[in-house]
């Protein structure tokens, strides 16, 4: 739904997993095409696991704005425990990392994303639209960072409307 541009380096692909649901109404999930599990590295396999992991990264960014989750999910720490990072050091310059202890899976993908970013301060604006029938992921670039929608075209404009068609009745 969203116009804006992708959220910040790791971030994008969290963002990217959340928003592979294009239809919350119908459930169209775009993981059902051969094209996104690539993208992600998944196989047939690995979808009732991405799919859980990218609910429980709904419910969180919908936390992030100020929103419940609109069903009942897998805790995201539950889920990111299964993906523990080390700080892994660059001999040559000292630089520092997180990275995954054991493998590059969707989950550990996911966990250094999110590590990166409580780092850099920006997992906090990583949100969820909190349009009931979209949910779609966002990064709010908002000065104050209480951006509520993923676009103020689409679902902000739609809410601004509904709360003054209400106003009349």
């Amino acid at each position: 739904m969203s116009e804006r541009s992708p959220a910040p380096g790791g971030l994008e692909l969290v963002e990217a997993l959340v928003n592979t649901l294009l239809d919350i109404g119908t459930g169209a999930d775009s993981l059902d095409t051969p094209q996104a599990r690539a993208r992600f590295g998944l196989t047939e396999d690995d979808l009732p696991a991405a799919r859980e992991l990218r609910e429980s990264l709904r419910a969180t960014l919908l936390a992030h704005a100020g929103h419940p989750p609109h069903r009942p999910v897998t805790p995201l720490a539950e889920l990111l425990a299964a993906a523990p990072l080390v700080v892994a050091v660059d001999p040559a310059d000292g630089s520092a990392a997180l990275v995954p202890a054991r493998d590059g899976t969707l989950v550990a993908r996911v966990a250094t994303a999110v590590a990166q970013a409580l780092v850099a301060g920006t997992w906090s604006r990583l949100k969820a639209c909190e349009a009931a029938d979209c949910h779609w992921a966002y990064y709010d670039r908002s000065p104050a960072g209480r951006g509520r929608w993923c676009s103020m075209q689409v679902c902000g404009a739609r809410a601004k409307m509904r709360r003054y068609r209400a106003k009349d009745t």
